[in-house]
């Protein structure tokens, strides 16, 4: 099988938080190092969105022009995921040119096929400013569930997909001029309704997505489906390839989700492999998007009708869309003061405790909410007590007393041990979660091995028993000494600079990828032969390996949000 996966294209207008961390780049990162890990031949895409309204208008309030601006976001946008090690084949622009040319062969394509046809609207329009007010040029209250900040493209607060002339009290967002009227303009629509029986039916093979996803789908189309018109009157984006539309640009919804595959054919211009041939239209490949719930309309309705009716790549096999991840219960706000700075929270505290609290609140079927005490008990809790506190003792106390190194002479092989045989299920439930990404799964699986492997190593005392029973301290020590190499290995998703810190106590001929992939894919076999004819050797003292966070610093954190 291929694997070809995708993030939502982060906007290009300001800086990501944790709910976007959590919610889409990190299961994305994860899933796709799982793949990668198990020998499957896997492609992660991703890359900025750099059209639409609010681009246009922050850049107009910065002072730059709409090139610099997007730019500038973009470089922003990698070095934060550079920071988290979320890692993409290809993370690219849609305001490159590349990605302006399959657009293009997108919109001809559907527009020879029908599915494009001009049509007459209303539109608003300031009377001060003479701006017409598409999108979010105009804010209002929403009709339909009184939010006063309702924006002309989607209501922030129930999530509408708002038609902006029933908009309550409009106001222009050029001026501030509430004098708006509605007058008659004309765009070009993508004609969803004339697919509404082929994408019923298309919509019914996907049952087994997630229960806030295909019920939600099946909710907005129970009605019909509504043409959406796919262009503007804005002086940024991609020019509709049509004399009679001059002057008008074809809309971001129409051309992000686009920028998968513009990014996958950029990525591969000069390889031997064929962008659609092998990946987009491959019956082999299994092509999921990561997004969040915001975005579920996008990729589970409007992309797949382009893709079926163009015939340019084939539709979405999985979607797994995450909830919302909140900031102490409420939306994160940078506007308002009510965010938690990503590149701050990386530099105090590093890689390895942020990804491993932000996998744990993975909203993978109802809201999560990001709070500094549940990170601080999380950490010291878990992963510092439950994984870093055992490594470091075992390890300390294998060193102290077999400086040397250890063989499996005379007690059951490692692989023949009740403790291996005890994790073993554990692995199993770790491959399956994983597989079906359910990330917070996959995460009690990896903490069951940690806890199986603690508790043999408590229970049997080597630190008592050494002395009296050499024999029985050392066969514990190599066991559990040889776990902690499994958790090196089964880490590498979740928490790769962990995992491969904990890997690196071991000698060269352990420590290398060919027995890393081998293990990750259940094979033991070199794992075995090792074991069987060479000491398992620890080659350095473990040096906090987890920290634990300070108290006194997530106290101060917390103070931040009180009130």
């Amino acid at each position: 099988m291929r694997y070809l996966i995708t993030s939502a294209l982060p906007y290009g207008n300001g800086p990501l938080h944790f709910g976007h961390i959590a919610g889409v780049y990190l299961p994305a990162d994860i899933y796709t190092r799982h793949r990668k890990l198990q020998g499957q031949k896997v492609l992660h895409i991703s890359g900025s969105d750099e059209h639409g309204v609010a681009i246009m208008m922050n850049a107009q309030k910065a002072g730059k022009g709409y090139k610099e601006y997007v730019d500038g976001w973009h470089q922003t946008h990698k070095a934060l995921f550079d920071k988290y090690n979320i890692k993409f084949d290809f993370f690219g622009q849609t305001s490159a040119d590349y990605h302006r040319e399959e657009t293009i062969k997108w919109f001809n394509n559907l527009y020879e096929k029908g599915a494009i046809e001009k049509g007459e609207e209303q539109q608003l329009q300031c009377q001060d400013c003479k701006n017409f007010l598409p999108d979010r040029f105009v804010e209002g209250t929403c009709y339909e569930c009184g939010y006063e900040q309702a924006r002309g493209d989607e209501c922030p607060n129930c999530g509408t997909w708002i038609d902006p002339i029933k908009l309550k009290d409009p106001v222009c967002k050029f001026c501030e001029s509430k004098n708006i009227k509605v007058v008659d303009a004309y765009q070009w629509y993508l004609k969803l309704t004339k697919y509404e029986k082929e994408f019923k039916s298309w919509l019914a093979t996907k049952s087994h997505w997630k229960k806030t996803v295909h019920p939600y789908v099946e909710s907005l189309v129970k009605e019909g489906l509504v043409d959406r018109a796919i262009t503007r009157d804005l002086d940024w984006g991609i020019d509709v390839p049509l004399e009679e539309a001059k002057g008008k640009k074809l809309y971001v919804w129409f051309d992000a989700p686009i920028g998968y595959v513009s990014n996958t054919k950029k990525l591969l211009e000069n390889s031997d492999e064929d962008y659609i041939k092998d990946w987009w239209k491959n019956d082999e490949t299994v092509l999921t998007h990561f997004i969040g719930k915001d975005n579920i309309i996008f990729h589970a309705l409007i992309f797949p009708i382009m893709s079926m009716v163009s015939g340019e790549v084939k539709t979405v096999d999985e979607l797994p869309a995450n909830q919302y991840v909140n900031l102490f219960g409420k939306q994160f706000s940078k506007s308002q003061g009510w965010y938690v700075d990503a590149d701050e929270a990386i530099e105090q505290f590093g890689d390895d405790a942020l990804r491993f609290y932000l996998a744990s609140l993975i909203p993978e079927m109802q809201d999560s909410s990001f709070t500094w005490s549940g990170f601080e008990v999380k950490i010291n809790n878990e992963l510092a007590n439950n994984i870093g506190n055992f490594i470091n003792r075992c390890l300390k106390f294998y060193v102290k007393n077999y400086e040397g190194g250890v063989t499996s002479e005379g007690f059951t092989p490692y692989l023949e041990s009740e403790l291996f045989k005890s994790i073993q299920p554990k692995i199993k439930e770790y491959h399956e979660a994983l597989d079906n990404t359910q990330f917070k799964k996959a995460i009690e699986a990896l903490m069951g091995i940690g806890f199986a492997a603690n508790s043999y190593f408590s229970d049997r005392e080597p630190w008592a028993k050494i002395k009296e029973d050499e024999a029985h301290a050392r066969e514990t020590l190599y066991n559990a000494s040889a776990t902690v190499f499994l958790l090196g290995c089964y880490f590498s998703a979740f928490l790769p600079t962990l995992a491969k810190n904990i890997r690196s106590h071991f000698e060269d001929d352990l420590n290398n990828d060919e027995v890393l992939h081998a293990i990750y894919q259940g094979n033991f076999e070199k794992f075995g032969e090792y074991l069987a004819t060479n000491l398992l050797k620890i080659v350095k003292q473990p040096e906090g390996l987890v920290p634990k966070v300070d108290k006194a610093i997530i106290k101060k954190l917390e103070e931040q949000f009180q009130g």
